[in-house]
């Protein structure tokens, strides 16, 4: 029986629901690119290539959406190109590989107010068989701002609960998200909780919270958690390897290429216990593992360097994390953690609202002490290689992906812009949301100014 009042309510709240997500630019309107048809020779440009230093004035020459060489100044295409091949004079300009935002939810969220735009967690602590690209909205509106500015590629991560699921590589153009997908399954996502002195388990962005008063005990039961369900997946992949009668279980699949030490494992994890333990945790159980955030990292690089284990750091356009500590503090982390040789990357953050400033992140790293070339490497070749897409990304090298931009100077600096950008060959539209409200507003003043 319906009650009168509860069924205005509802109705009430449906049209809400409905006037909100009908009111969110949800959708980005932009064509997609077309496949690369021809051969492309981008000429006569400024290669930064990255792993092999800088070529003036050569030639990149574009083929099946792969770079099918790196020429060098004079040098031309063997055997010759057709008549059907692009040649672009870039008269000087710079090219760079894509840049790479190694940890973002872009894709997954489009307005985080808004629940029907957010698809980054599945129900439950611990859902390892999620993969984050089948989540991926390719008409996101936010993927061509982040595109625009040179972000080209993108670790899409998971979130909430222990274990939120698999981290996906993304290339930020196609029209379905098995178009965009570069690798599915770059390794589980850990939430390795953490333990703060005087308040307890903190609920942030690292490791889930808990009401207990004894946050020790809290702490210790879901890392057991955790524990357990890579304890359960050796024990089933044992059982399965012995007889292949024992049925799948997708939970336990999940976890199966991180055991064998194919895909690491990505701890989010930024206090020096919490880094500590986890590293522990993982070399007990023969896991390889990537610390993502890492605001400690330099107190245990001895730790990481022995157990070689990288890190993408989680910004660098952050507050220090105590009264005590030195203003500079997230400025120079990615200068220390080069002293001490370790490997890592340049992020943003989880927040997909700031890839489209992934390169200054870069920027103020290299302006406190970390070298320039390693800065742009921090975005696009060393992130490569952590989320395990090296061998296709990163780079200006014959056999890589042609995933590239052109810009009229140095990416790192803000009054560059990007003019060109092509992704697996393809010449991606640098146009965005944000450009024609530009345009839609400046066309308004100009009417104005015209009365």
């Amino acid at each position: 029986m319906n009650h009168p009042a509860r069924s205005c309510r509802r109705r009430a709240a449906f049209a809400t629901t409905l006037l909100l997500t009908a009111a969110v630019p949800a959708q980005d309107l932009l064509t997609k690119a077309a496949p690369q048809t021809a051969p492309i020779l981008l000429h006569n440009g400024v290669l930064h290539t990255v792993s092999g230093g800088v070529v003036l004035g050569g030639s990149l020459w574009l083929e099946n959406g792969r770079i099918r060489a790196v020429l060098a100044a004079g040098e031309q295409p063997s055997p010759p190109l057709g008549d059907d091949a692009i040649v672009i004079d870039l008269q000087g300009k710079h090219v760079y590989p894509g840049l790479i935002s190694a940890h973002t939810s872009l894709g997954l969220v489009e307005i985080g107010a808004v629940r029907q735009t957010v698809d980054t967690s599945e129900l439950g602590e611990l859902t390892p068989e999620a993969i984050a690209a089948v989540a991926v909205n390719p008409d996101s509106a936010a993927i061509p701002v982040a595109r625009a500015n040179g972000v080209l590629v993108a670790a899409t991560f998971p979130s909430g609960g222990l274990l939120p699921g698999r981290a996906s590589v993304i290339q930020l153009d196609g029209w379905t998200n098995a178009d965009m997908t570069v690798r599915s399954e770059a390794g589980p996502v850990v939430a390795w909780p953490q333990q703060r002195h005087g308040d307890g388990l903190r609920r942030g962005r690292r490791g889930p919270a808990s009401g207990d008063d004894d946050a020790g005990d809290a702490v210790a039961k879901q890392r057991q958690r955790i524990d357990l369900a890579f304890t359960a997946a050796r024990a089933w992949l044992d059982a399965r390897s012995a007889d292949a009668a024992v049925p799948i279980d997708i939970r336990h699949a999940a976890l199966v290429p991180a055991l064998r030490g194919e895909v690491p494992v990505f701890v989010l994890a930024d206090e020096l216990e919490q880094i500590e333990s986890a590293v522990a945790w993982a070399a007990r159980r023969q896991l390889r593992v990537v610390i993502v955030g890492g605001r400690d990292a330099a107190a245990c690089a001895t730790l990481l360097r022995e157990r070689d284990v990288p890190v993408i750091v989680d910004g660098v356009h952050e507050l220090p994390r105590r009264e005590d500590s030195a203003y500079d503090e997230p400025f120079t982390l990615p200068a220390r953690l080069a002293d001490a040789g370790l490997r890592f990357c340049i992020a943003t953050g989880q927040d997909f609202s700031f890839d489209r400033n992934l390169p200054y992140h870069a920027a103020t790293a290299a302006a406190f002490g970390l070298d320039r070339e390693r800065a742009l490497a921090a975005i696009t070749l060393d992130a490569a290689r952590i989320l395990g897409v090296g061998d296709r990304l990163g780079s200006l090298e014959a056999g890589k992906d042609a995933t590239l931009l052109v810009t009229d100077g140095d990416p790192l600096e803000l009054p560059t812009r990007v003019e060109l950008a092509f992704v697996g060959g393809r010449q991606v539209t640098l146009r965005s949301k944000q450009s024609e409200l530009a345009k839609k507003y400046r066309e308004r003043y100009r009417q104005q100014r015209g009365r």
